[in-house]
């Protein structure tokens, strides 16, 4: 990945940071200039809570190049609260214990290094749902 590409992706790995459509008011991840839903420009910015659930999942045990240190580790579609599905790898979980449905949250990790500099390139993850506490 390029410099200005990181720099110009930064709020959508970070803060999952999409788009709502001012014509029917879907909420869009990855941001899109055209809503999917009715072909509308769709330009007002919109960050998603993070909060979702487990829609389907995978255990990857042959990675791609450059993952080879994380295996194996879950990598699952996730429903988002506000809607849209979103792929994205699981992590404080055993990949064993990931179930459809199991509530999980987004946070920002590590997801690689590469390079002989061992550049280290963070963007969101998710995890289990921590339990809130009982007041």
């Amino acid at each position: 990945m390029g410099i200005p590409q990181f720099w110009r992706l930064q709020a959508q790995n970070y803060r999952l940071s999409g788009e709502v459509c001012r014509t029917c008011g879907a909420k869009i991840f990855p941001p899109r200039d055209v809503c999917p839903e009715c072909a509308q420009p769709a330009y007002e910015p919109f960050t998603f809570s993070g909060e979702g659930e487990v829609y389907s999942h995978t255990t990857i045990l042959n990675p791609p190049q450059g993952y080879e240190d994380y295996v194996p580790y879950a990598v699952a579609l996730i429903k988002l609260k506000e809607g849209p599905l979103v792929t994205a790898q699981l992590t404080d979980v055993n990949p064993d214990e990931v179930r459809i449905g199991m509530p999980v949250e987004m946070v920002t990790r590590k997801i690689r290094e590469f390079g002989e500099e061992g550049i280290v390139v963070y963007g969101y993850k998710f995890r289990p749902m921590l339990k809130q506490a009982v007041s």
